[in-house]
């Protein structure tokens, strides 16, 4: 290292406070609107609850997994950024909580929960020992369970090695990492199918569980995308170079690549085996008004990103990454819309109600955000890595 740079000391920030209460205010309104949304629409409450729920998953445990990267791959240039994806996986431990109340709706989610149309249709009676609540039930607590553990095992580990300096640590996020991973898979897949593919029982995709992963990736390298930049033109992150940007831009169009393949390659099976088992969800995408926002949602989530992220110079300029994270996120609420409202109405329906769970999850981020920031280092000052992560160079 050159002697005139120095490693990063441990930083304490905090966010402006209009920033701090510009978060709150989002979160009460938002809690204010699903409220409401309760009290007028209890059913069409309870599926919005999920898309926010989902939402809620892919930032959170989306984070954890780019945690688990950075381990399991030696990478070096995310090091000095890595406080600030953990800080947004801080989320998890609110994930469970995020779906409490469609708890006390399921019988209005989901149609294997009426006995009497499970007695009465053979598919579903085949799929009873999983599609049923106790089972259902189970299943979300042991994921929210290992999501929340894996959170604070990376994290208690990276901040007593601020303190200690100690190898070791890294260490045994490597191991985590290892172990993480796969469970990341599988209970995350099966979380999709339970909360997301199961509001359509009778429907077949064996590649759901991929097309939820690819969005909820995408969803967390756009929020870590956003912050980071944020917080290097405040000063608050100096040591954030244009190649840890490029690298940003990088993962954004790589997903952003990704999600449009799996989302193709989902659409062209079906098209092409034409099972009508298959077909018919598709169909009620295409029909009713529903086919502007499945072109709507081509759009928002491949083309614009894959044209403005395209150029080189594209993927290191702060303003176009801060943008493009936005509009992935946008893109990201569209396509769970996409997912679950079809079940809920043949046609599309937008007001004032759709907004509340994405008012609660951003303000949600930046509260969460301003409370990790006063107490923890910006900086993972104790990585063996950093040194390399601030001299990163493509």
């Amino acid at each position: 290292m050159s002697a005139s740079m120095k490693l990063p000391e441990a930083v304490r920030a905090e966010l402006p406070a209009n920033v701090t209460y510009a978060g709150w205010a989002a979160f009460w309104v938002g809690v204010v609107l699903v409220a409401l949304g309760y009290l007028i629409d209890p059913t069409r409450a309870s599926f919005e609850n999920v898309i926010g729920y989902l939402l809620v998953v892919s930032i959170a445990v989306g984070a954890i997994f780019l945690l688990a990267l950075e381990y399991i791959a030696g990478a070096v240039w995310s090091v000095p950024m890595r406080r600030v994806t953990e800080f947004v996986a801080g989320l998890t431990p609110l994930v469970p909580l995020a779906a409490i109340p469609a708890l006390f709706h399921l019988h209005d989610l989901f149609h294997w929960t009426h006995t009497e149309a499970v007695a009465s249709d053979p598919l579903l009676i085949a799929k009873e020992p999983y599609l049923n609540l106790p089972f259902f039930t189970g299943r979300f607590v042991a994921f929210s369970a290992l999501w929340i553990l894996f959170y604070w095992l990376f994290t208690r580990h990276s901040l007593k090695q601020d303190t200690t300096r100690d190898q070791k640590y890294t260490t045994y996020n490597v191991r985590l990492a290892a172990a993480f991973l796969p469970v990341f898979g599988v209970t995350l897949t099966f979380n999709a199918i339970d909360w997301g593919m199961s509001l359509e029982p009778h429907w077949f995709s064996t590649i759901y569980g991929v097309y939820f992963f690819s969005g909820t990736v995408l969803a967390a390298v756009a929020t870590v995308t956003y912050i980071v930049v944020r917080l290097h033109e405040a000063g608050m992150l100096p040591n954030i170079k244009r190649d840890q940007l490029y690298s940003l831009g990088a993962m954004l169009f790589a997903f952003v690549n990704f999600w449009a393949y799996i989302a193709f390659s989902q659409f062209l099976l079906i098209w092409y085996a034409n099972l009508p088992e298959e077909t018919f969800w598709f169909l009620h995408r295409w029909q009713n008004g529903w086919e502007y926002v499945s072109i709507l949602l081509i759009i928002l989530h491949f083309a614009v990103p894959y044209l403005v992220l395209l150029p080189q110079e594209a993927k290191m300029n702060p303003r176009r990454l801060k943008f493009m994270a936005i509009w992935i996120l946008v893109a990201h609420i569209v396509d769970l819309y996409w997912l679950v409202m079809p079940t809920y109405s043949k046609t599309p329906v937008l007001d004032w109600s759709t907004f509340g769970w994405p008012l609660l999850v951003a303000g949600l981020v930046v509260s969460m955000l301003s409370y990790k920031m006063k107490r923890h280092s910006l900086v993972p000052v104790g990585d063996p890595k950093l040194e390399r992560g601030v001299q990163f160079r493509i």
